[in-house]
């Protein structure tokens, strides 16, 4: 049988290398104590993220408010974002907010136009323009078509 540099044999103890045994338990030993640096600063930096972010008080403030955060928490982690619920939620809040704008938007019309009407009142009741025949038709009641 030939041996080659470096092979070890099929578990033959004559075979092994004494000093591999002590590096394997040494790498073990290291990857424990780097997982529990790990674990120590992950419990840390979710320390520091509580108190940034004063979770106890904003509870003890507005119990309601901070339920309504976490089910929309747990709803969006949940993997409801993507849904027909939240797309009809979303159309829903669209035009709700829009609705506002709108209404001014159409009241700033009619006032305009109702000036414009105010306006062609006045116009038509002024003295200069008594003598005319459309003047003369407003006032009977009966419309004429402008005359260009």
């Amino acid at each position: 049988m030939t041996n080659y540099p470096g092979a070890s044999g099929n578990g033959n103890p004559s075979s092994r290398e004494h000093g591999s045994d002590a590096g394997f338990g040494q790498r073990v030993d290291q990857i424990g104590s780097e997982a529990q640096q790990l674990w120590s600063d992950a419990r840390g930096a979710v320390g520091d993220l509580g108190q940034t972010l004063d979770l106890r008080g904003r509870v003890e403030r507005n119990p309601y408010g901070m339920i309504a955060a976490a089910i929309g928490v747990g709803y969006v982690l949940g993997g409801g974002l993507f849904t027909p619920l939240t797309a009809r939620i979303l159309k829903l809040g669209v035009r709700l907010a829009a609705l506002p704008l709108v209404k001014d938007e159409l009241l700033g019309m009619a006032e305009t136009a109702f000036q414009g009407y105010q306006t062609g009142r006045s116009v038509m009741g002024s003295p200069a323009r008594e003598g005319s025949a459309s003047a003369d038709a407003s006032a009977a009641g009966t419309p004429r078509p402008p005359s260009y």
